[in-house]
């Protein structure tokens, strides 16, 4: 290996000007300024260690995804300003490339996928280079990621659809039969002695009725899970509002909880398919009701910007772990002993089908925050900020 440009220099001091001195520092200092700016450019994070995990420098690309400042970062142990990270584990032996995925949860939940270069001392011929420290890239590989979850879900999707289908086939047809049979009985009910008649016309009577019930359940679940057209008409998102929590009431008394509602009087009118959010509401309120069990407090929020509406959802249930937040909207994955892991699937496809968006805040044993944004219908577009660029959508 050749030795670097400060090892020449330091050797040929006592040969050179002080003049001369003078301008080399300048000519370093200069490329010293270059450097930094190219690296704060790019959008790959850089960290550079000592061969103690000690932060010698890291770009802003770096700082951002990890939340912290480079003053204060410089010279502590890396593990110690991410806390979370266990540099050993990830790091590998010294002189070794390791390259990982790492999830970040602050100040942003995202995927980032690194790896690790040895930074080797430049030595005489004859002698082995040792490595004095570590160059850890960073790259945000979220959105693919994103695409590759949306891709998988579609595919899940419609498997499940499929599958609804033939259950609610081989459901439905033995129905149909005992519906008609149940007809028929009641038909013949009036040949009965009168005595008998009253309790058979009862029993046949709610018989037909648990009938029509199981119709109507897989009626709506095949509604929920099959993805349907939505049909746009001008909606007050308020009145929706009212509308579940009116149809919910029985069980907000029931399992004795305190709805507070802070709806927008501004709030305009909005192009939705008014059954579907319907079901989008009731499903988030059903899965608030159940993660408070009895009691709690459900706050209900709407909001007016430029663009969108937004309707909170904040409960004061358990919330979700951290490892399990971005599995939430996974095809049967549920933290519930009795759940199906299907409501806030359907609800994020009824959303994003009206061109929203779901966003999920947790803080785990505290509660969990849910927000709808969806688009207004007299915003048709918006600016970017400057700077913000055009190859990131923003959500």
């Amino acid at each position: 290996m050749k030795r670097g440009f400060l090892d020449k220099l330091i050797e040929r001091l006592p040969l050179v000007q002080p003049g001369e001195v003078q301008n080399y520092l300048v000519e370093i200092a200069r490329e010293k300024g270059f450097l930094e700016t190219i690296f704060n450019a790019i959008l790959e994070g850089v960290v550079v260690t000592d061969k103690d995990g000690r932060i010698l420098y890291l770009n802003r690309a770096a700082c951002g995804f990890f939340g912290i400042e480079s003053d204060g970062s410089l010279g502590r142990p890396l593990a110690e300003v991410v806390r979370g990270i266990d540099w050993e584990s990830l790091s590998g032996p010294l002189g070794d490339v390791v390259s990982r995925d790492l999830e970040v949860f602050y100040p942003e939940n995202r995927l980032l996928n690194f790896y690790v270069v040895p930074l080797m001392s430049d030595e005489p011929k004859g002698k082995t280079p040792e490595a004095v420290g570590r160059a850890v890239i960073l790259r945000d590989i979220t959105q693919d990621h994103r695409a590759t979850q949306e891709t998988i879900e579609v595919e899940r999707f419609s498997a499940l659809t499929m599958l609804a289908a033939g259950v609610a086939h081989e459901i439905g047809n033995p129905l149909n039969s005992l519906n008609i049979h149940l007809q028929l009985m009641q038909r013949t009910l009036g040949k009965v002695p009168p005595k008998m008649r009253a309790q058979l016309e009862e029993s046949v009577s709610i018989a037909r009725g648990e009938v029509a019930r199981l119709d109507n359940i897989i009626t709506q679940f095949l509604r929920a899970i099959r993805p349907q057209p939505i049909q746009l008409a001008p909606e007050d998102i308020n009145a929706i509002l009212k509308e579940v929590l009116e149809f919910l009431q029985a069980e907000i008394q029931d399992r004795d909880i305190l709805v507070e509602q802070r709806l927008a009087r501004n709030s305009p009118l909005l192009q939705l398919d008014r059954e579907q959010i319907k079901q989008a509401f009731y499903n988030i309120c059903r899965n608030a009701f159940q993660a408070m069990k009895t009691g709690g407090i459900l706050r209900i929020e709407t909001s007016v910007d430029p663009t969108h509406v937004s309707v909170v959802f904040a409960d004061t249930g358990g919330g979700i772990a951290p490892e399990n937040i971005t599995r939430i909207f996974e095809p049967y994955f549920t933290t519930k002993t009795d759940g199906n892991g299907l409501g806030l699937l359907i609800v994020r496809r009824i959303v994003r089908a009206h061109g929203g968006e779901v966003v999920l805040e947790s803080a785990h044993g505290r509660g969990l925050t849910l927000t709808i944004n969806l688009p207004r219908a007299d915003a048709r577009v918006r600016m970017l900020e400057q700077g913000s660029g055009g190859g990131e959508k923003e959500s």
